[in-house]
Order: C-alpha cells, then sequence, then structure tokens
C-alpha cells in the first residue's frame, strides 16, 4: 500500500484509532469554538470565510515534488495568522469536512484524523511557533513576515510527524515506521517550500492594504511599512 500524502484515506489507520482521533479533534473544534467568540469581529469574521474559500481552493491544486509525488497547501499557518488561531482550526475544519462529503478527498472515516494533523497541529503549531519568533525577530515588516514564513514552512513537516504518530498507533500498510517517517517528513519538507511562499504573499498582500485585517499583526504597535 502506497503511503498517503495529506489527506488520510479510509482504511489507512484501524478503526479504533481512528475514533481516537475523532474524539481527540472533536475536543479541540469545541475550544475552537469556544476560543473562537474572542477572535471573530465584524472586520474578521467575513475574512474568514473568504480565508476558507482561498484554503479549499489551493488545497484542491496540487503541485509536484518529486516523480509521482505530489502536495498542497494545508493552509493552517495561513489561517491562524490572518484570522486567529481558534478561528483558523475552524477554518480548515470546514474545509477538510466538506472536500471529504463532496469530493471524497479524504475518508469519512478519516476526518478525525485528518482534522488532528492539518487542522488542529498545523494551525495551532504554526501559531505558536509564529508568536514565539515575533519575539525574536526585529519588529518590523520583515521581521513579521520571516516569522510568517518559518512558522508556516514548519506547520507541513508537524503535520507530516503528526500522521506518522496516527500511523504508528494504527497504521494497516505493511511498512515500517522508519519508511513512513523518512517519506512523510521528507516530502513535506519540500512541500513546505510552496506553503511558506504562499503564505507569505498572501499575508503581506493583506498587510499592504488592510493591516488591521491581519490578527497576527493586531498587537504590534508599530508601522510594519519598512
Amino acid at each position: 500500500m502506497k503511503i498517503p500524502q495529506l489527506h488520510i484515506p479510509d482504511g489507512f489507520i484501524n478503526a479504533p484509532v481512528s475514533i481516537l482521533f475523532l474524539v481527540i479533534s472533536a475536543f479541540f473544534v469545541f475550544l475552537a469554538l469556544r476560543g473562537a467568540k474572542n477572535q471573530l469581529d465584524e472586520k474578521v469574521a467575513p475574512l474568514a470565510g473568504l480565508a476558507a474559500v482561498f484554503i479549499f481552493a489551493m488545497q484542491m491544486i496540487n503541485f509536484p515534488v518529486a516523480a509521482g509525488t505530489s502536495g498542497h497547501l494545508i493552509g493552517g499557518a495561513l489561517a491562524a495568522i490572518l484570522i486567529g488561531p481558534w478561528a483558523g482550526v475552524l477554518a480548515v475544519t470546514v474545509v477538510l469536512i466538506v472536500q471529504a462529503l463532496v469530493f471524497a478527498d479524504g475518508g469519512l472515516t478519516a476526518i478525525g484524523l485528518n482534522v488532528f494533523i492539518m487542522a488542529v497541529l498545523a494551525t495551532l503549531g504554526a501559531w505558536y511557533i509564529f508568536r514565539l519568533l515575533q519575539k525574536i525577530f526585529p519588529k518590523n515588516r520583515i521581521g513579521f513576515l520571516s516569522a510568517t514564513a518559518i512558522a508556516s514552512y514548519l506547520s507541513v513537516p508537524i503535520s507530516a510527524i503528526g500522521f506518522t504518530l496516527q500511523f504508528a498507533l494504527g497504521g494497516t500498510a505493511a511498512i515500517t515506521l522508519d519508511k513512513v517517517l523518512i517519506a512523510m517528513v521528507g516530502v513535506h519538507s519540500v512541500i513546505g517550500i510552496g506553503e511558506a511562499i504562499i503564505t507569505v504573499l498572501t499575508i503581506s498582500a493583506v498587510l499592504s492594504v488592510r493591516k488591521d485585517l491581519v490578527y497576527g499583526a493586531s498587537n504590534l504597535k508599530l508601522s510594519l511599512v519598512n
């Protein structure tokens, strides 16, 4: 059986582990529903919908990585920095559910697995890396976008490691764990470059016209022009 890219299909992870991560993901979605109340206002709420549509569209477009391998934008970092981490978790979750139900992109029984690695790990992981780097990098546009680039890049292999954990707990394919880890992290370390480029370009464009709409820039007491 071939190692899947992110999204996980039905049957690749056994039922008990799939159910476990469905419960875990549901818990995080519950937290996101509560947390998003403080992140979504009259300005950000419409942007959240647009962000979900954009992530949906970009996830449907695959780009080649190596022979027989392709990848797509996850969008967790983009959502977290643009509309906030909890609202971002919700946006990516909605995208994943629609893709599974309408386009069979990711299995129905694997929704919890996919939500955990892409909506939870990628989004929250990117956010906390981004916030840490903001404390280290210069307080200007270059520092802000550098933190965005690194956080979005790292969110992809983080998701791949999350998948490897799920496979270790309940993988059904006759593939050794070390091969899964090397394949997933290796490929997604390359895919992360595309993730970083798309995220930086998108955030930079919004910053240029409406800095106040970028959640990650809301607490900065400085101009991001320089």
